[in-house]
């Protein structure tokens, strides 16, 4: 298993605190492997094994038709006498699941885990019925750290490794594949694709056009870092003989969000610090996905994801992340948390003058001192212009926090 070190130290941190602790994220991105280093973790403090109880709701074993049937079958293993731990995986496959946790969290022996790949997991009634009362941690594919971490002989480069990184994503089982059998990956991400688009898109929202669904999937997938619009989108299908409407289109992509596929990155006017309403761009979770939907033509755009893989390592840190507009131009992602605002441009390269004074424009004219940076492949000594940081973006993503 590779050590998911920065998710673990957060459930650690959360060990025995009165907040429902739920892990929220896409499927197969280690969301159940983490409930196992974490259960390793207590029982190397001492935690016995019947004092750890875990479900997960994928497999058929855990039959519960109904909340209540869980939360019995949970019970009756729980006594007055020691502390619990209650680990349940995919927890949205019981109706009304809320009722459940919510009885369980409410015993002051039980400390509660949950997992789910879907954001509804944390809308509606579970958002009522337990404000307050939980922590969301929102787990990601594989790092580029986390996935250089599991080729301990190193027979490539680092800036090999990360090449392979950027065509064939961090979903954490697509490693062992490509140690032993990297002609089936492609087979692996279409079982998590499948799965993703049947049972958290299609099956929940009732949607009756696969096809319709896996164009605009498909059209947004190839847009990843532009501005997009729900009218660009309906427009270019119906040009191709697939009538929809802006609606229609906006309901598939609140959907792709729910089921953590893609995320969406507002804009943001960095002068006068105020978010913008249109024009939103989107990103993918996981680069491997994209290949698998796109084929040869994913490889084309490489700025774009090189920017991608910055956005979701941005979001792994911590930050709200937003495009910048200063007047006329673009920051490619203004990154905000308590201590502030934080301004990245990324390229591939910008060897040539004419592109790194175009890359360094847009930040010059942000008009304030918050911290600037310029990601790029070039393999140059890290540089400053004026307090802009150009550094590696390989050296970023492994050295700085």
């Amino acid at each position: 298993m590779i050590e998911r070190k920065e998710y673990l130290e957060k459930l650690k941190n959360f060990k025995d605190k009165d907040l429902i602790k739920v892990i929220t994220g896409i499927r197969r991105c280690g969301k159940s492997t983490l409930f196992d280093l974490f259960i390793n973790y207590l029982k190397e403090m001492g935690i016995s094994d019947e004092q750890i109880i875990k479900i997960n709701l994928e497999d058929v074993d855990y039959n519960f038709k109904d909340y209540k049937e869980l939360y019995d079958y949970i019970n009756k293993k729980i006594d007055s006498k020691q502390q619990y731990y209650v680990f349940i995986d995919e927890v949205q496959n019981v109706p009304l699941f809320q009722k459940a946790v919510d009885s369980l969290y409410i015993k002051k022996n039980v400390d509660v885990y949950i997992t789910g790949s879907n954001a509804y997991l944390l809308s509606g009634e579970l958002a009522t019925l337990l404000s307050g009362r939980y922590v969301e941690i929102k787990m990601l594919p594989l790092s580029f750290k986390e996935y250089l971490s599991a080729f301990t002989d190193k027979t490539k480069s680092n800036y090999e490794y990360f090449l392979d990184y950027m065509r064939n994503g961090g979903m954490p089982g697509n490693i062992l594949i490509i140690k032993d059998s990297p002609n089936d990956l492609d087979m692996y991400l279409e079982g998590i694709f499948t799965t993703v688009v049947y049972k958290d898109i299609i099956t929940r929202n009732n949607i009756t056009d696969k096809m319709l669904l896996e164009s605009i999937l498909r059209f947004i997938f190839d847009s990843i870092g532009s501005p997009i619009s729900t009218k660009k989108i309906s427009d270019t299908l119906t040009s191709k003989g697939m009538s929809t409407s802006n609606h229609t289109v906006e309901n598939y992509i609140l959907a792709f969000i729910d089921s953590f596929l893609i995320y969406k990155a507002e804009r943001f006017d960095v002068k006068g610090k105020n978010l913008l309403v249109r024009d939103y761009k989107y990103y993918v979770v996981d680069q491997g996905l994209r290949s698998y939907l796109l084929g040869k033509k994913a490889d084309s755009d490489m700025g774009h994801i090189l920017e991608n893989i910055v956005y979701l390592e941005l979001l792994r840190r911590g930050y709200k992340v937003y495009v910048g507009k200063v007047d006329d131009l673009e920051v490619d992602f203004v990154a905000e948390n308590r201590s502030g605002l934080k301004y990245y441009q990324v390229a591939l390269t910008v060897r040539d003058e004419k592109v790194l004074e175009r890359e360094l424009k847009s930040l010059q004219r942000t008009g304030d001192h918050y911290p600037k940076y310029l990601l790029t492949l070039d393999m140059d000594l890290e540089a400053d212009y004026d307090g802009i940081t150009k550094i590696n973006v390989i050296d970023w993503l492994l050295k700085y926090e």
